[in-house]
């Protein structure tokens, strides 16, 4: 199971484990649960680069079809291809095997992240 309390967080509902200077990246489970089923996703090129707030990818659900952001700045390292072939590991496995893309970045950029507190704060009390 991923500590959850060792991750940082996004307003857009995203989640960031720094392993060095790679940062994976998926959505927390309060936004795959507000998207519903997810039947597809489309995640940017291993060797694009990202800029921190914009969008990199889209979910689609059974419900409605949401915009990826990039949490930080960086170039994209790996893409989770098993969530490309079976989506529906975004809601059975949001913190684990449901992770979308790795980003190279500035690890200080990461303190800028809203941590585990601040993220139940703004949903609510949700994770």
């Amino acid at each position: 199971m991923t500590d959850l309390t060792a991750l940082k967080y996004t307003a857009e509902h995203e989640w960031v484990a720094l392993d060095g200077d790679v940062a994976t990246v998926g959505i927390t489970s309060y936004a795959a649960d507000k998207l519903g089923d997810v039947v597809f996703v489309e995640l940017p090129a291993v060797g694009s680069s990202v800029t921190a707030a914009t969008v990199v990818g889209e979910i689609e659900s059974t419900k409605s079809v949401g915009e990826l952001y990039a949490p930080l700045t960086g170039e994209v390292v790996a893409v989770n291809d098993a969530v490309v072939d079976d989506p529906s590991l975004v809601n059975a496995d949001p913190f684990g095997a449901g992770w979308l893309v790795k980003i190279t970045v500035d690890p200080a950029s990461v303190a800028d992240l809203l941590d585990r507190d601040a993220y139940i704060s703004l949903t609510g009390g949700a994770e």
